[in-house]
C-alpha cells in the first residue's frame, strides 16, 4: 500500500517587502504645497510669519530720569534760531517787514518741531499705531502663504497631498510631517492602501489591494498585518484568521482554489500545531503539523474508506500505528517511510499508545475555537476605515484645488 500524500496545494505567501513604508522616502518627496515655478523656488524664503526678534528684550535704562531727554529735540534748532535772531536785529532798521517775516517763519518752524515730538511721544506711549497687546507680524518675501489660514476662515487644514520620487502618492491627513489619521497611499502601477495611519505607517484597520487582484482587509500594526484579517490571493486562495508581524500566525482558515481547505494553527506563515485538512480528492486528516507538514500524531481518513491512526514524520507514516481497511481488516506495527517494517498485533501496548495519542490529537484539532467572529469584526472595521480614508483623500484633493495647503509641520 502506497503512503498517503498530502495533495493540498501550498499557499503562496506574499513577502512582507510588499508593505513599503512611505516614510522611508520622506527626503525625496515633493509636497504639492511647495510646488511653484522652478525659478521662484530658489528665490523665495520661507513664507511663515516671523516677528523681528529683540536681542535684548529688557535693556537697562542708562538714564533713570527720562524727562531731560525730551528737551534734546528743542535744543537741536538752537543754532538756527540764533542765526534768525541775528538777521532780525541786523535787518530791523532797514526792513522791519522782512524782519517780522523771518521771525514768524522761525516761530512756525519751532512750533512744528515741538508738535512732531509731542505726537511721537504720544504714539510711543500708546504702542504706536496699534493698541497695547496687539502683535505686529513682519514678513520676508511673499506673505500669501502666511495668510492662508485666514483665507480658510482660521481653520487649520489637516488634509494634504504628497508625491514621492518613485511615483507613489499619498492623499489624506497629516500630523507633524507624517501620514497620520486616515489616508490613501497609491503605489505606482502596483496597488494602494486605504485606512488608518500612525507616524507614517499602517496602524489600525485598512484595506490593501494590488494590481494583480490580491487584497487584504483587517488589522495592522507598525506597517504590518497584525491582528485579525482576510487575505485573498489573485490565484483564488485565501487565508482568514490571526496575523502577527505580517504573517499568518495563530488560528486561521486557509482555502485553496482547488477545493482543499485547512483549519487550525499557523506559525510564521505555515501550518504548525493542531489542524484539520480536507484534501481536494476527499481525504481528511486531523492531527499535528510541524513546518507545514503532517508530523506527530494524527488520524488520516482516505476517501475510499481506509484509515490510518498513529505516528507521522514529514507527511509519511513513521513509528507505531494501525491501518484499517474498509472491510475492517487491520495492519498494525512499526512503520518506516510509509511501509510496515515490523508487524505487531493491534493490542500491542506500543501500537495502542500510538493509536490513542493520534485519536486525542484529532479530537483536539476539531475542538479548536474558531475565530470567524473576530475576523468578521476586523473586516467590518477595515471597510469603515477605508471609507474614511477615501473621504480624507477627496478633501485633500479639494484643498489642493481651492489653494488650501496643509501645514505638514504641525
Amino acid at each position: 500500500m502506497e503512503a498517503p500524500k498530502s495533495h493540498g496545494a501550498k499557499l503562496s505567501r506574499t513577502p512582507s517587502s510588499l508593505l513599503r513604508s512611505p516614510t522611508l522616502r520622506s527626503s525625496s518627496f515633493h509636497s504639492l504645497s511647495a510646488i511653484d515655478d522652478d525659478e521662484e523656488v530658489e528665490k523665495k524664503k520661507p513664507h511663515r510669519p516671523h516677528p523681528i526678534p529683540n536681542p535684548n528684550p529688557n535693556p537697562p535704562n542708562p538714564n533713570p530720569n527720562p524727562h531731560p531727554r525730551t528737551l534734546l529735540p528743542l535744543l537741536l534748532p538752537l543754532p538756527f534760531l540764533l542765526l534768525i535772531f541775528f538777521l532780525i536785529f541786523y535787518l530791523r532798521d532797514d526792513s522791519p517787514i522782512l524782519g517780522n517775516l523771518v521771525l514768524a517763519s522761525a516761530l512756525v518752524v519751532l512750533a512744528s518741531v515741538a508738535a512732531r515730538k509731542s505726537r511721537s511721544l504720544w504714539l510711543r506711549r500708546r504702542g504706536g499705531a496699534f493698541r497695547r497687546g496687539e502683535s505686529v507680524q513682519w514678513f520676508i518675501g511673499d506673505a500669501d502663504r502666511a495668510l492662508r489660514k485666514e483665507k480658510s476662515n482660521g481653520r487649520v487644514v489637516r488634509e494634504g497631498v504628497e508625491f514621492y520620487s518613485n511615483g507613489d502618492c499619498y492623499e489624506g491627513e497629516f500630523h507633524r510631517g507624517r501620514c497620520n489619521g486616515s489616508g490613501v497611499y497609491n503605489f505606482f502601477a502596483k496597488g494602494k492602501y486605504e485606512g488608518d495611519w500612525i507616524d507614517g505607517k499602517y496602524d489600525g484597520y485598512g484595506i490593501e489591494s494590488w494590481a494583480r487582484g490580491s487584497r487584504y482587509r483587517g488589522q495592522y500594526r507598525q506597517g504590518l498585518r497584525h491582528g485579525f484579517g482576510v487575505y485573498r490571493f489573485y490565484s483564488g486562495d485565501s487565508y482568514a484568521g490571526e496575523w502577527v508581524s505580517g504573517q499568518s500566525h495563530g488560528i486561521g482558515v486557509q482555502s485553496c482554489s482547488d477545493g482543499s481547505s485547512y483549519f487550525g494553527e499557523f506559525k510564521c506563515g505555515v501550518k504548525h500545531g493542531l489542524g484539520y485538512y480536507h484534501f481536494r480528492n476527499g481525504d481528511r486528516y486531523c492531527g499535528e503539523y510541524f513546518g507545514d507538514k503532517i508530523h506527530g500524531f494524527g488520524v488520516y481518513n482516505f476517501a475510499n474508506g481506509h484509515c490510518y491512526e498513529g505516528s507521522w514524520h514529514e507527511g509519511k507514516k513513521q513509528g507505531f500505528g494501525m491501518y484499517t481497511f474498509r472491510n475492517g481488516d487491520t495492519r498494525s506495527g512499526e512503520w518506516d517511510s510509509g511501509i510496515l517494517q515490523n508487524p505487531l498485533p493491534p493490542l500491542d501496548p506500543a501500537v495502542q499508545r500510538s493509536v490513542q495519542a493520534a485519536r486525542k490529537a484529532a479530537e483536539n484539532a476539531i475542538r479548536l475555537l474558531r475565530v470567524d467572529e473576530q475576523v468578521n469584526k476586523a473586516v467590518t472595521a477595515a471597510n469603515r476605515a477605508a471609507t474614511a480614508a477615501r473621504v480624507a483623500a477627496i478633501k485633500a484633493v479639494q484643498n489642493r484645488i481651492d489653494g488650501k495647503f496643509c501645514d505638514t509641520n504641525v
